[in-house]
Parts: structure tokens; C-alpha cells; sequence
């Protein structure tokens, strides 16, 4: 399963931010000093097309896609020259397939931050610094054994050449997702595990106060900086969120009034984690069992066929295909969707969409 790691300064907020997420309550308590060993969870993506599909099939079984998150203790200047629990912490890091990165922006007098003021652009450097040093450090390691050779395999010259460009860009303080790579050469990468190549989410941690984007710190800034890097930002009322994760909706409503909160924001957050690890959702739907499962953005029917059992994909024929909105149009028929012409038989290679239906035909 794919997982997010939630990566942040320490006294970010990093695990309100997970409790949150994971609906964790009180249970997950902040990491106490020289604590490595991450929380983990696995969170149900939310999916208001699985829903529906529940509320009209009433299944015996309903089963949504997961994602799982885990909660890293933080980050703290050195850490990418080993300082602190910098090698421990790191190491987690390069396991995670996409970052969740939370920045504090609120004050608390009770809760000193780490560098002295509340400042997120000063935050945001730091980590990513540190991510920096990290990748710099593994590219130093490598080159310098590479040069200790006499002569080059065409492959590790090739090799040297790709770790170089590299290394040019970690130079120049950016992330080596801002490197326009070939698929053979992220192949040739992959066994480094390159921190400053993950996708990334910015969280910004808030609080009550800071409804409005002026009283957030440097807010223009964010957007420009998340802009440039390509990456999402987040708002996210930490401390508020946790309180009423366990309200029912009605009551949830009444506590956020006066918020501007239109929807939890532990739900967007899981569901852009989602579409930030590359995933999408294909649906198979019954009154035996309503199932949402994760597939790889990209994939085929026969790789559909395949997450759903190993034998669908070996004797596939064709799959049966339509689309939830079409379905949901054709007052939730397949037989409506058969006369109207948009439930189709797809071949092996046909690419899924998010929000298909798919019956796999197969014979083994």
C-alpha cells in the first residue's frame, strides 16, 4: 500500500495534523524527545461516488480505497548531515511515496516554536534544505566511488553523467522533482530513493484566527513560492479539526460556523493525497460487496483486473465498462446504460478512467 509521510519542524503541528487525518483523537500523543519510530495508519479515501453507490446497492459489504499515513517525528536543522535524529529520521523519509509537509503559521505562547517566531517561508526552507543535504549527500557517496574506477561501464558513465545533472540541481536549492526526467532515467534513480523527487503536499496549520488569507504569515508568498514549486497548498485548521473530528455533521457544523470551513478539511487533504501518490478509483458494485479500489493513474483494464485478483488478469477477455457518471444518469441501469450506448466491452489496454465501473470477463 502507498503511504504519505507527514514531515514538518518540530512543535509543527505534525501530529494534530495526523490525528486528524486518521481520526485519532487523543490516542497518538506528539513524539517525545529522541522518539524515531513513526505512528502509522490507514485512512478510507473519501468518495462521495462510493457512497452512493452504498446508499443504492445497500451491500453486504462495502469495502473504499486506503491510503495509510505515517506520522514522522521532526525535522530539525542538521538533519541532513546526520545531526539529531537526522539519519533515523531520514531514513523514513526515503521509504514514503509522497510527502505531506505541515508548516505552522499560528502562534501559541504555551508552545514556543523551535527557531523563535512564527515565520513559514523560514519553515519551509529549512525542511526542504535538509532534504537537500540528504539527497547531496547520497549523490557525493556515489560519485565519489564512480570516480575511484579506473575506467567507466558505458552504464555507469551514464549513470555519472544523470548523478551530476543531479547534483547541479540540488546545488541550486531545488528539488530533483523540478528535473525533467526520461522513465529510463527515473528507473536508473529509483534505487537512491531521492527525498527531493517525492511529490509534495504543503500543509498550512492554522488556527481559529486566521480565517481570512490576510492574517495568515506571508501568505502571498506561500502561494508564490507553492506555485513555482509546483506543489499544493493545504489549509487546514489543526487544532480545531481535532476537536470536532468525533461531532456528528450537525454539531460539527454549529462548533465551525462563522469558519468558512464548507467541508472537513481532513477530506481534502486525503483525497489530494490521494491523487498526489498517482492514484485513481475504479469501482466493482453488488449487493454482495460496493468496492472502490486504487489503481495506479495510467493503468490498463487488464491492471485493473489484475488489483482486483491475479487470476482476472491472467485469463482477462474484456472488461464491461461505464463510467459512475453515466451510470448515475441512467437512474444507476446497466440496462439503461446498455440501450444508451455508454457501457462498452474494453480490451486489455483500454485505460482506465477514474470513476469507472468495471466487470471483468475472463475464463481460466
Amino acid at each position: 500500500m502507498l503511504h504519505c509521510g507527514i514531515i514538518g519542524l518540530p512543535l509543527s503541528g505534525k501530529s494534530t495534523i495526523f490525528n486528524v487525518i486518521t481520526k485519532a483523537g487523543a490516542e497518538v500523543k506528539p513524539y517525545a524527545g529522541g522518539k524515531t519510530d513513526p505512528n502509522r495508519a490507514v485512512v478510507s479515501v473519501p468518495d462521495a461516488r462510493f457512497d452512493k453507490l452504498v446508499e443504492f446497492y445497500k451491500p453486504k459489504k462495502e469495502t473504499p480505497s486506503q491510503i495509510e499515513f505515517v506520522d514522522l517525528a521532526g525535522l530539525s536543522r542538521g538533519a541532513g548531515q546526520g545531526l539529531g535524529l537526522g539519519n533515523a529520521f531520514l531514513s523514513f523519509v526515503s521509504d514514503a511515496d509522497a510527502l505531506v509537509h505541515v508548516i505552522r503559521c499560528f502562534e501559541n505562547s504555551g508552545v514556543e516554536h523551535p527557531e523563535g517566531s512564527i515565520d513559514p517561508i523560514r519553515d519551509w526552507d529549512i525542511v526542504n534544505n535538509e532534504l537537500i543535504f540528504r539527497d547531496l549527500a547520497v549523490i557525493e557517496n556515489r560519485l565519489a566511488k564512480l570516480s575511484a574506477k579506473k575506467k567507466l561501464l558505458p552504464e555507469e558513465a551514464k549513470e555519472k553523467n544523470l548523478l551530476e545533472k543531479c547534483n547541479d540541481c540540488l546545488m541550486e536549492e531545488k528539488p530533483l522533482s523540478s528535473i525533467d526526467m526520461s522513465v529510463e532515467e527515473k528507473r536508473s534513480l529509483r534505487g537512491f530513493a531521492f527525498v527531493t523527487s517525492k511529490p509534495q503536499i504543503v500543509v498550512l496549520n492554522l488556527d481559529e484566527t486566521q480565517v481570512e488569507d490576510s492574517k495568515i504569515p506571508k501568505y502571498l508568498e506561500l502561494q508564490k513560492k507553492a506555485q513555482e514549486s509546483g506543489v499544493l497548498l493545504v489549509k487546514l485548521y489543526g487544532s480545531i479539526e481535532m476537536d470536532i473530528v468525533e461531532l456528528s455533521p450537525e454539531d460539527a457544523a454549529l462548533f465551525t460556523e462563522g469558519l468558512k470551513i464548507t467541508e472537513p478539511g481532513r477530506e481534502r487533504l486525503i483525497r489530494e493525497a490521494y491523487k498526489t501518490l498517482g492514484l485513481i478509483s475504479f469501482f466493482t458494485s453488488g449487493q454482495d460487496e460496493v468496492r472502490s479500489w486504487a489503481l495506479a493513474d495510467g493503468g490498463t483494464a487488464v491492471d485493473a483486473a489484475g488489483t482486483i485478483h491475479s487470476d482476472l488478469a491472467r485469463g482477462f477477455i474484456r472488461a464491461q465498462v461505464v463510467s459512475y457518471n453515466d451510470f448515475e444518469a441512467h437512474h444507476n441501469s446497466f440496462d439503461e446504460c446498455r440501450k444508451s450506448g455508454v457501457l462498452r466491452l474494453e480490451g486489455k489496454e483500454y485505460k482506465v478512467h477514474d470513476g469507472d465501473m468495471i466487470e471483468i470477463r475472463f475464463n481460466i
